[in-house]
């Protein structure tokens, strides 16, 4: 399983990293600090294809929806799930971002079991399309 993590919050990218470990421990993630970083590492790596994006969507140099729009047109990347993952419960954002492509709409849970249950859920393709935190 490999997952690649585009967020700028490092203490998010560390949640993320130990939840992830938990859900699944034979997993791999990259991680991109904002939209523009992780569009050059998919450059950089042109063999590199995650199962699972999980993209914050407030991040500085290139936000959410403008990554989500280039990940989009990037044909390697086609049948990615694209995950919105986000502390943002605002309806427009979440009509936005599903209408660019995102997969899903995840909002950051406010506690690391529950990532992990959501993680576990999305690798076992029983996540639904909008969840709120648990």
């Amino acid at each position: 399983m490999k997952c690649f993590l585009i967020d700028d919050d490092e203490d998010d990218r560390e949640i993320f990293s130990l939840a992830l470990s938990a859900a699944n421990s034979s997993s791999t993630y990259v991680t991109a600090t904002n939209g523009e970083d992780a569009l050059r590492i998919l450059e950089d790596q042109p063999d590199y294809i995650p199962d699972f994006i999980f993209l914050d969507l407030n991040m500085p140099f290139m936000d959410g929806r403008s990554c989500l729009k280039e990940l989009r047109k990037i044909s390697k990347l086609r049948d990615v799930p694209v995950i919105m993952f986000t502390t943002s419960s605002y309806s427009k954002d979440i009509e936005d971002t599903l209408k660019l492509g995102a997969s899903h709409y995840l909002i950051k849970p406010s506690s690391l079991n529950g990532l992990v249950e959501i993680l576990i859920s999305f690798f076992e393709g029983n996540a639904t399309t909008y969840q709120l935190n648990p």
